[in-house]
């Protein structure tokens, strides 16, 4: 197997059942909850919600960071690598505060937003399990970066080990804290099992032979620099997710317009697709690592880690088309979606193949971006896959469903299309300068590093 490919497929495997077991927490918490009436698990999920959006936040200085420690640990600078690791945590210092402190003031109203201006049942309800959460949203920014920090040292498998962690104490507290105390008793069994994951996870940190080596250097710049490069590098990361989910939810109002069966189909089939399309994003995150080290040492291999991580995610979405295509009815069912819906779905599930298919690769090479310091170029080619797809899906929608998946697939074939022309060269202009920029850096050797991850 080609040494690139077998390092990102290293790298991916974990960051991958990370993700699945992030999602878990939420569907831990609905099922659990469902037992206490439809407005509880409208309050939930109104919170799950609002949680996905604020995971585009702490990605400003987890992936940031992420990155920043993966160049360092390539250049094998330990100086960098503190420098890298205090920015991280200066950043979430001066964002956290911000974010819960708003969020507990405004909770009412954001709850009011969320349920769409709702004045029923499950306001109170989504008050009530903010009250808990958003301070907990601490914990879960602190436990974000946490895992950027072993991600950017090469290890991806002690993040997978953490969210299986949590979800597994979740899944034993949900029942007796929910019985206790309700739907505030799922965010407090969620931050609790979220406080004891992060515990494990610090330990880990001081463990690290990388970082332990890191803590006793110099670090390479002041405080205050790091924590602008932080921010500078992770800031288009944090702005690109949070356009898509932006679009994302724009297109369900779209889909909305075709009517209340289509609306049911769609979502349902949506949370099916995050089974694929979170093996991409894990691709993403394993050639953004593997690319910001090898830069890092010096080496600018991102034309072949680009193909392998198009390889690797383009197999996977290939693999994910045929079994949904072939598998939808089942799928449906297994939902217990009435006949209606089920017919829709499976419709959206079999003309959505094109779509994940260019996905796949636009994703993943997204990940050379990130590596190589190209996250605001990636960002761009969002913005107008989004600026195309939504007028497109507006009109295509007159097709129905079908006609949502063309509008898809046509804008995500523009932003592969640009990104390809990006790609190709950025390749020819910057590969000599970034090389040269690390000379120095590649004689500063880690003496006793274990290297984790396949590295």
């Amino acid at each position: 197997m080609n040494a690139h490919r077998r390092q990102l497929v290293s790298l991916a495997r974990p960051v991958y059942f990370s993700l699945l077991a992030t999602v878990a927490a939420g569907i831990i918490n609905t099922v659990w909850v469902s037992r206490l009436g439809g407005a509880a698990v409208a309050a939930v999920a109104v919170a799950t919600n609002t949680e996905n959006v604020l995971l585009g936040v702490s990605l400003v200085f987890a992936s940031g960071t992420t990155v920043l420690v993966a160049h360092a640990r390539g250049a094998r600078d330990p100086g960098a690598v503190r420098a890298a690791v205090r920015g991280g945590w200066a950043l979430f210092a001066v964002v956290t505060p911000m974010v819960v402190l708003g969020g507990l003031l405004l909770r009412e109203p954001l709850a009011r937003a969320v349920l769409g201006g709702e004045e029923g049942a499950a306001l109170p309800l989504a008050v009530a399990y903010f009250a808990v959460s958003l301070p907990g949203i601490a914990v879960f920014f602190a436990q974000n970066l946490v895992d950027g920090i072993l991600k950017g040292a090469g290890d991806t498998r002690t993040p997978m080990r953490l969210a299986l962690l949590a979800n597994g104490l979740i899944l034993v507290c949900d029942p007796l804290l929910i019985h206790l105390y309700g739907v505030r008793g799922a965010a407090v069994s969620t931050v609790l099992c979220r406080c004891a994951a992060l515990a494990a996870g610090l330990v880990v940190l001081r463990r690290n032979a990388l970082l332990r080596q890191a803590a006793r250097a110099r670090p390479a710049e002041p405080l205050a620099a790091a924590l602008r490069r932080t921010l500078t590098t992770g800031l288009p990361m944090s702005a690109d997710f949070t356009v898509r989910q932006g679009g994302a939810l724009v297109l369900v109002a779209i889909v909305a317009r075709l009517g209340v069966t289509a609306v049911a189909a769609y979502a349902v089939a949506y949370k099916v697709l995050y089974v694929a399309t979170m093996a991409f994003y894990a691709v993403r995150q394993a050639a953004s690592i593997h690319t910001a080290h090898t830069r890092g040492a010096g080496r600018d291999a991102r034309r072949e880690i680009g193909r392998q991580a198009m390889l690797v995610s383009g197999t996977a979405g290939l693999v994910a088309v045929v079994l949904l295509g072939a598998a939808a009815p089942w799928i449906m069912a297994a939902y217990g979606a009435g006949p209606g819906v089920a017919h829709a779905g499976v419709l959206f599930l079999r003309s959505i193949g094109p779509y994940l298919l260019l996905m796949a690769c636009f994703i993943a090479l997204g990940g050379v971006f990130e590596g190589s310091g190209g996250a605001p170029a990636l960002l761009r080619v969002t913005l107008l896959g989004t600026a195309v797809q939504l007028p497109l899906a507006y009109g295509l929608s007159v097709l129905g469903l079908p006609g949502v998946c063309l509008a898809m697939a046509l804008a995500m074939a523009v932003q592969c299309a640009v990104v390809a022309v990006l790609f190709a060269r950025g390749g020819r202009v910057r590969g000599r300068a970034g090389a040269s920029r690390h000379s120095r850096a590649d004689r500063l050797p880690l003496r006793g590093v274990t290297r984790r991850g396949g590295d």
